[in-house]
């Protein structure tokens, strides 16, 4: 018997009210210029990233100096296969990390981190990412979305006096969102924290804790309710994980990053001082995405260190194997897809080092571009892996253990690739990126127009935002018309003897951009109030963003190595064969913008949940265990062993 579909005290929401929530928590001004989005407007800004910005020597310094001494570590203290055998890693290792520092790598040295540069500190995650991924997620979750950066961000001098010294050198944070039955959905947050004098009292479940099973400190997402001298809303607090009430319930085992310490914690009754509360009452939703402005580049960056790894095993092996009478490498079926892995490894590191560095210079708003590089990052990421184990053939999907037990090198092939499709889910699904991109994407739009589709708006508003409407579209739309791209000479800075001329490929990048504003906004006026249901649409204008995104900054790149002498023959033409490619995508991605089957997949969903075709599921016996599609959370005392651990 099937127990409730939902915990019993899930708010219920409408599909209005949770958008509502989701906008308040969004940042709702741009007070800094933004590539990406002048990009999705049309107006195609390189001179917001060209030349490329270059961090100050002093950083580069610090920075190289602690990714020599990781790299040691790295080298000759983990053991990767031995964390994907044993599926934990050892309490030595992340002893070890922490005497290195690698706990405070964003951390202020004043409070006893290393200070990193946002670019540096990617560098570091690709490098202990690329030796073992689930050490490289425990890093990255507990100082890309853990305790320290919302409180670098938003919290008190006395938290940052009390929390992150600990932080930078002996505590493991994890941050606590998700919930059995609460996703990206966060308006239905069911986890409460009751005022009680002084103290907040937490109860509630939370799930997929990524550290949680070994964390010294959680940043946690309570909904606060509404009383006397209380706003209320869903607040950040940090949390001390030995309070008397929280229980570690489980510690999940996934398809991959076996060590990953990521478990199921209840809280009953754990009593929080109101001091650890982050920022005011309602304001957690706003502190979560702020912290994922740059706390989503991590993810990125170690897929850039699993595409320079994939790139390597490729070339090695197949220059060593041979099918009818040579290299596999010199057959074109095998060689387009070494050619996809080389260019798309030298884009994303182009995306991530670019977006990474304009986050520390802080004078653009990087909030489109860091979700960008997470959602570009995981989908190619994931095809790469694919590719390399395609190229590896049957010993692709051997594993590592039983290649080497027949006597043949071990390489993970089939593991990297399990390891990372979660990328696609982490930090927000490839699905949900699309939607909150497409909101960033549109917000000049919405600005001027959104009244007039807002069927809750009355007439006299809708007016005024028809009059502001007409003002800014009669100004915008005959600038989409003609532009830079159109003339032959234009980017010539970019176009040198000897080298493949990267100009032609800034153009038609300038010319799709304002192709993608003026299919945005045909949409919004074909479709209006229904645009926002219109989901594979958006994710295919997003993902033409993406691309032109990614051409742009390898583009910039290319032309800043071979400015500085370095490998610049090289880049240019892994950025010309790139940009060919991503063209090619562009293409089929703007066809498919209004030729495709959404319409046709919609009414075949609706006759799949009607039962319409169950007949086809006839034939096979479901090798699923009992139980309920989402546990019970009911708030209450936990009934089981608690399996949370310290590494000290």
């Amino acid at each position: 018997m099937s127990a409730p579909s939902a915990p019993k005290n899930t708010p219920r929401v409408t599909e209005r009210e949770a958008r509502q929530v989701a906008e308040a928590a969004r940042e709702q001004d741009w007070h800094k210029p933004s590539f990406a989005k002048e990009l999705f407007l049309g107006r195609f800004r390189l001179d917001l990233i060209h030349p490329h910005p270059l961090p100050p020597p002093d950083d580069v310094r610090r920075g190289e100096a602690f990714l020599s001494r990781l790299r040691e570590f790295c080298g000759t203290r983990i053991d990767g296969a031995l964390i994907e055998r044993e599926a934990r890693i050892p309490d030595e290792v992340i002893s070890g990390l922490k005497e290195l520092g690698a706990l405070g790598m964003k951390i202020d040295p004043k409070y006893g981190g290393l200070g990193l540069t946002q670019v540096y500190y990617n560098k570091a995650l690709a490098l202990v990412g690329s030796v073992s991924p689930a050490l490289g997620a425990l890093l990255s979750a507990h100082q890309s979305i853990g305790v320290p950066q919302p409180l670098k961000i938003f919290g008190s001098q006395e938290q940052k006096d009390t929390f992150l010294p600990r932080l930078a050198r002996t505590d493991i944070s994890a941050f606590l969102l998700t919930e059995p039955d609460v996703g990206s959905d966060p308006a239905r947050l069911a986890t409460s924290a009751v005022p009680d004098g002084p103290d907040y009292v937490l109860d509630g479940v939370k799930l997929w804790t990524t550290n949680g099973v070994v964390a010294d400190l959680l940043v946690v997402m309570a909904r606060v309710p509404e009383s006397e001298g209380h706003k209320g809303g869903i607040t950040a607090f940090v949390v001390e994980a030995d309070s008397p009430g929280i229980t570690v319930e489980n510690r999940n085992a996934f398809m991959g990053l076996r060590g990953l310490e990521n478990g199921v914690t209840r809280f009953h009754r754990v009593r929080v001082p109101a001091a650890n509360r982050i920022g005011p009452e309602g304001a957690g939703l706003k502190i979560a995405l702020t912290t994922l402005n740059t706390g989503r580049l991590s993810l990125p960056a170690m897929c850039v260190g699993a595409g320079k790894w994939c790139l390597k095993i490729a070339r090695e092996w197949s220059e060593v194997r041979e099918q009818w009478g040579r290299p596999v490498a010199r057959h074109e079926a095998v060689g387009a897809k070494i050619s996809f892995i080389a260019a798309t490894t030298f884009a994303l590191e182009a995306v991530v080092d670019l977006a990474s560095q304009m986050a520390d210079e802080n004078r653009n708003d990087i909030r489109i571009e860091a979700a960008l590089a997470k959602l570009y990052g995981s989908e190619m990421g994931c095809l790469m892996a694919d590719e390399l184990v395609q190229i590896r053939g049957g010993r692709g999907f051997e594993t590592a253990d039983s290649l080497a037990a027949r006597g043949e090198r071990a390489v993970p092939a089939e593991q990297l690739l399990r390891d990372l499709r979660i990328n696609r889910i982490f930090e927000g699904s490839t699905e949900i990126m699309h939607l909150l991109i497409a909101r960033e994407a549109v917000d000049a739009h919405l600005k001027v127009a959104g009244d007039i589709i807002d069927p809750g708006k009355p007439l006299s508003a809708k007016a005024k935002a028809g009059a502001n409407a007409a003002g800014f579209y009669a100004r915008w739309l005959p600038r989409l018309v003609t532009g830079p791209g159109q003339l032959p000479g234009t980017y010539r800075e970019f176009n040198h003897p000897g080298h493949p001329d990267l100009s032609a490929h800034l153009r038609y990048v300038e010319r799709a951009s304002r192709r993608l504003a003026r299919s945005t906004f045909y949409a919004m006026s074909r479709w209006q109030g229904r645009m926002e249901t219109k989901q594979g649409f958006l994710g295919r204008i997003v993902d033409i963003g993406a691309e032109l995104f990614a051409m742009s900054a390898t583009c910039v790149r290319a032309e800043l190595l071979r400015s500085t002498d370095d490998h610049g023959r090289e880049a240019y033409r892994l950025a010309a064969v790139f940009c060919h490619q991503s063209r090619l995508r562009v293409e089929e991605l703007f066809t498919r913008l209004w030729s495709n089957t959404d319409d046709l997949d919609r009414r075949l969903v609706d006759g799949v949940l009607s039962g319409a075709y169950t007949w086809l599921e006839e034939g096979v016996i479901d090798p699923s265990g009992d139980g309920p599609w989402i546990a019970d959370a009911t708030p209450g005392p936990s009934t089981r062993e608690n399996v949370h651990r310290t590494v000290r």
